[in-house]
């Protein structure tokens, strides 16, 4: 899939889908999507007609037609005017409306400004355009590992190469669980706080076993063992640790910490890997403790407190001890 650039780019993607046409001929290949100087331009991306905080795509529907349609003629055009010399990208009527005045494609002409129209109102037209933009358009990073949905959190299994991440994979699969990406799933910042995983198409479905190949997931399990996206909501790192680092961890938080990925700060545990472990059924305690600290429980705070209650009511040993 091509990298969302152009003008032209937005309406091959999403224009089918919202019945967009052109009133002008479409313009070259080059006109960016995004403002010319990004860094410095306060322009948005899409919203409705608005000549003081403008927008790269500018919508129009009835109230704004209204509006320019009960203004006189010189207002009007100076109207027009300052709605092209902010240089949209386009213009979208809705309700398969057109434009009022010639003044639209004239000044439409000079500032290489495209004009389209769409059945649909222009509450849905923002609505589908900034939804597909906020995913398109996201920072995105891929990271090495196996993306899963456990018990419907996303969790992203991390860990040397050889370390057992995709037999650990198969065996939640076939737990009844899903796999998302295997070796390099791509995560979008979509909003603050949140990253989504996903698969990239090349590699969606298969998942690589050593000793075993390459496996169709969706092939053997059926279609309810493949999940298409997720937030991620835990780290599990897959570790060899030694005697020495085993006993350095702290007994009742464990081996929680933070992982920042694109400036979102992600739980994660770390996960020792010996033989005789059965780490599938610590993945799936690792997301339901998860879970429950999400709601406010912490069972390490929890089991200090009962011990701390435990002994302020201790009733002391009397003097001369036990006969």
């Amino acid at each position: 899939m091509t990298q969302l650039r152009t003008l032209n780019d937005l309406v091959d993607r999403i224009g089918p889908r919202l019945q967009l046409r052109w009133l002008t001929p479409p313009p070259g290949p080059s006109l960016p999507l995004r403002p010319p100087n990004q860094a410095t331009s306060d322009q948005s991306l899409v919203g409705p007609l608005n000549c003081i905080h403008p927008n790269r795509l500018q919508v129009i529907g009835p109230k704004e037609l209204a509006y320019l349609s009960g203004m006189g003629e010189s207002a009007q055009a100076e109207t027009i005017a300052k709605l092209f010399s902010s240089k949209p990208a386009a213009v979208v009527f809705a309700y398969d409306t057109t434009p009022p005045s010639p003044l639209f494609y004239t000044w439409a002409q000079q500032m290489a400004t495209a004009l389209l129209r769409t059945p649909l109102s222009d509450e849905d037209v923002i609505r589908h355009i900034q939804f597909f933009l906020t995913h398109e358009l996201a920072e995105r990073i891929v990271v090495h590992g196996v993306f899963m949905e456990v018990l419907g959190t996303g969790v992203l299994l991390l860990g040397d190469p050889a370390v057992g991440k995709s037999e650990l994979a198969l065996e939640l699969v076939n737990r009844g669980h899903r796999l998302i990406a295997d070796d390099a799933p791509e995560f979008a910042n979509t909003a603050p706080e949140v990253l989504e995983g996903s698969c990239p198409p090349l590699l969606r479905d298969f998942l690589e076993v050593r000793g075993l190949g390459i496996l169709n997931i969706r092939a053997m399990f059926g279609e309810s063992a493949i999940e298409k996206r997720k937030q991620l909501s835990l780290i599990v790192n897959l570790r060899t640790l030694d005697e020495s680092q085993i006993a350095g961890i702290n007994r009742l938080s464990g081996t929680l910490s933070a992982r920042h990925i694109l400036g979102v700060t992600v739980p994660e545990v770390t996960m020792p890997v010996a033989p005789g472990r059965n780490l599938a059924i610590l993945v799936e305690a690792a997301v339901r403790n998860q879970i429950l600290r999400i709601r406010g429980y912490d069972a390490g705070v929890d089991f200090s407190e009962r011990q701390a209650r435990a002994l302020q009511n201790a009733q002391p040993m009397p003097l001369g001890g036990l006969e």
